[in-house]
């Protein structure tokens, strides 16, 4: 897995992309197909704004979240991110499974 960390009007600390590494592994712990991840951290005003572009085979996932402080931006975007991937992740074992069905009725 590729991952790419950039920063709007905001340094990346060495803390700071550690956290980012740790949390975007909880993903890839349920799914281990993922090509590559872009995180964005941006500054707006008084919001801290976190994006996140995960490529996977098929498909590619986008979420973001923000909050008042960067690590509950973060969190609240790894959170939003599995989600979706476990959404993903069941939709392909419910295709995979029902063409197998399938499959088995013509035998």
């Amino acid at each position: 897995m590729n991952l790419k960390l950039t920063g709007n009007h905001v340094e990346i600390t060495p803390a700071l992309r550690d956290y980012v590494n740790t949390k975007i592994s909880k993903v890839t712990r349920h799914f281990d197909h993922v090509i590559d991840v872009s995180v964005i951290l941006s500054v707006e005003k008084h919001k801290q704004k976190a994006e996140a572009n995960l490529h996977i085979r098929g498909k590619d996932i986008f979420v973001e979240a923000d909050s008042t402080d960067m690590y509950a931006s973060i969190d609240s975007l790894v959170d939003k991110l599995d989600r979706q991937v476990l959404k993903h992740k069941e939709k392909n074992l419910e295709k995979r499974n029902h063409q197998a069905l399938k499959d088995q009725e013509f035998d």
